[in-house]
């Protein structure tokens, strides 16, 4: 039987809820598992200071995968892995995007600056940011980001984009892979994109913690809902996607847990971790080295 040392979780989707709360019967299935010496990971797209009231909530101790991979930490002050992009690209980026019917926002680890929306991509975004916003950190609403940055030049771990038109993700995709070989852009879901300094990617984010944790790649379960989750579910031990993901996510995914609104991650932690004795009595056993 497959031991599993590590619980990678994404957060939209699958732990927080579209109010921004997190279940009890959640924080309880974590803390069991937990209890059980398996280490737990955030695996997000979200900044740093979010991700990080969401582990506090959680009681968690790990470091996080945070801004998509760009930015590892335990702490604010002292991330392990830090990749950002450059001012003069953050800038470039910034006023390419405005030439769309869309909203653009910087996600910095210590604050984010998010631009007006122009008319239809506003209700998109409003709904995007503000189920963040619930444990965000400070913002500053600018009318242009470009405009901003020239005045404040900013390298940042992510920008992201919501799209009034959906085909717009494809064509900003495509136009930045022409335009930039120093960044990746990373659709989320059909209106959305990350776009992080290259090479970055959640899953990227998720080996780097694992190997300096020293837990292998199929002893990790990764429990995601977002297309940005595919490569993490399918690379992982065991990908686990929520009932309610799209169906590419669920595609990918070994095993497929009820909805969040059906305590998807209780009912999944429960079903696999019940079997597995805690990690320290395995090493006492001899039945896991180190």
């Amino acid at each position: 039987m497959m031991i599993y040392r590590m619980l990678a979780l994404n957060i939209d989707g699958t732990i927080v809820n579209d109010n921004g709360k997190i279940a009890r019967e959640t924080k309880d299935a974590i803390e069991y598992v937990q209890d059980k010496g398996v280490t737990v990971t955030l695996v997000t797209s979200r900044s740093f200071a979010s991700a990080k009231k969401v582990a506090k909530a959680l009681k968690l101790k790990t470091p996080l995968v945070t801004h998509s991979g760009s930015y590892i930490a335990g702490e604010l002050e002292k991330p392990m892995y830090v990749k950002k992009i450059a001012e003069d690209i953050t800038y470039e980026i910034a006023q390419f995007l405005e030439g769309f019917s869309s909203q653009v926002a910087l996600s910095h680890e210590k604050r984010s600056i998010i631009g007006k929306a122009n008319s239809q991509a506003r209700e998109m975004a409003k709904v995007s940011w503000q189920r963040e916003s619930k444990l965000l950190y400070s913002k500053q609403f600018v009318d242009r980001v470009s405009d901003h940055l020239l005045e404040n030049p900013m390298s940042v771990p992510k920008i992201s984009v919501v799209m009034e038109h959906r085909e717009d993700v494809w064509d900003v995709v495509a136009s930045l892979k022409g335009m930039y070989e120093e960044v990746d852009a990373i659709p989320t879901s059909d209106y959305k994109l990350d776009i992080v300094p290259r090479g970055v990617s959640k899953l990227r984010g998720l080996m780097y913690l694992s190997e300096r944790l020293g837990v292998k790649k199929d002893q990790i379960v990764m429990v995601g809902s977002g297309l940005d989750d595919i490569d993490s579910l399918e690379c992982c031990g065991l990908g686990v996607a929520m009932g309610d993901a799209p169906r590419q996510v669920r595609d990918a995914a070994n095993w497929i847990t009820r909805s969040q609104s059906e305590k998807g991650i209780p009912y999944f932690v429960t079903e696999l971790f019940r079997k597995q004795h805690p990690i320290p009595f395995l090493k006492k056993m001899n039945i896991i080295k180190s």
